[in-house]
């Protein structure tokens, strides 16, 4: 039905027309509610920071070095309160201990024990002298398993030598300092200088030298069976020789030590010469060996070496003209230090001689340097004390 003003051409389209507009109306609503259920969501995931912290990336990650990034990073609460991550090992090798590594530390040489600024008080000094070897002969010798005993448990000069050639001049030297210009074993050779004796007695302390052989106290014979002067230097010594009751006293057979260390009468000072045959000079150093077994253990045994004591044991020259040190050309020769403050199996690569073996007695007793103990070449023998 149609009223006046209608136009009944124009009736269908505007229907279809306003169905269409209806329809885009519809979809255009539909389309924006969509979005807008869509656009909540997202916006409060967007839209809440704190969660976007908690997976920044590593500025090094990124390469980026700006402050804010940083910033970023530091803000956020559950940043700040999440523990730093430990950082991953460096590809760079660093100092590390030998140990993890798998280096044997072992293998480096422990460095040389720092020896004492002065030789250390003695209380008593033991001296033997033995004869006519070089250190060869000796050490490391099947023949003397009792000597390289001790060397492997105190103290072994392996640079050490004999002043000069034959015996006598070494045994001046050993007890004064200086071989007078003596070049034999001459008996009539006498000196009159100072010694180790007159030093010792002038400090207060006492001294003797035993001399295995000797028939009587202060024998002044050139020898008697296998005793020999040229191995007793206090009887060159004129303040000695010429004052037959202080050399009685002093200069006596060996059959003295045994009741003076058994009675504990033992002196500061103690010269032990063997015979001709137990101190190797006509025997075997197999003999000599064996003779010091039966002596050597006596005297560290006792009060007097126990406490403070010291035994230097010797020999007076050796085959060679090795030396050393400027005026020293006897051969090489060994030399032990034996003492409680020894360090266990030291061995000395200090070159040495029998003026550094005085000096060390001297400083030992705080005595005055004789002769070239005094030089500064020849250097004490400090090193082997702890």
């Amino acid at each position: 039905m149609c009223h006046a003003t209608c136009n009944p051409q124009e009736g269908e389209p505007d229907r279809v027309n306003r169905v269409m507009r209806f329809l885009g109306l519809r979809t255009a609503i539909i389309g924006i509610g969509a979005a807008a259920v869509i656009a909540v969501p997202t916006a409060m995931v967007l839209g809440h920071t704190p969660a976007k912290s908690t997976i920044a990336t590593s500025p090094s990650a990124t390469g980026s070095g700006r402050a804010g990034d940083d910033h970023a990073a530091t803000s956020s609460p559950v940043a700040q309160a999440t523990p730093t991550p430990t950082p991953t090992p460096s590809s760079t090798p660093t100092a590390t201990p030998a140990a993890a590594t798998n280096r044997p530390a072992a293998t480096a040489a422990a460095p040389p024990p720092v020896p004492p600024a002065a030789v250390p008080s003695f209380s008593h000094v033991f001296v033997i002298v033995m004869e006519n070897h070089e250190y060869g002969a000796v050490i490391g010798s099947a023949e003397a398993p009792y000597i390289n005993s001790l060397a492997a448990t105190y103290g072994l000069a392996t640079n050490y030598y004999g002043a000069s050639h034959p015996s006598l001049p070494n045994y001046l030297v050993l007890t004064a300092g200086s071989t007078f210009g003596v070049a034999s074993d001459c008996t009539t050779c006498y000196v009159g200088a100072t010694n180790i004796a007159d030093q010792v007695e002038a400090s207060g302390r006492s001294w003797k030298a035993y001399m295995e052989d000797m028939p009587t106290p202060c024998y002044l014979g050139t020898s008697s069976g296998n005793y020999a002067m040229k191995h007793d230097p206090f009887v060159y010594y004129t303040d000695i020789r010429n004052n037959a009751a202080r050399c009685a006293a002093h200069v006596v057979p060996f059959t003295q030590f045994g009741v003076d260390i058994s009675s504990g009468h033992v002196p500061n000072f103690v010269w032990i010469t063997p015979n001709m045959c137990h101190d190797t000079h006509d025997c075997p150093v197999s003999t000599g060996d064996a003779w010091l077994h039966s002596v050597v253990p006596t005297i560290t045994g006792s009060a007097a070496f126990r406490n403070g004591g010291v035994l230097f044991m010797t020999w007076d020259e050796g085959s060679s003209n090795a030396g050393c040190c400027g005026d020293a050309w006897g051969g090489h020769v060994a030399t032990l230090v034996i003492s409680p403050t020894s360090i266990s199996g030291f061995r000395s690569k200090i070159a040495e001689n029998h003026y550094s073996l005085l000096r060390t007695i001297e400083d030992g007793f705080n005595l005055a340097h004789l002769g070239a103990a005094g030089w500064s070449s020849n250097v004490s023998l400090r090193e082997y004390f702890r």
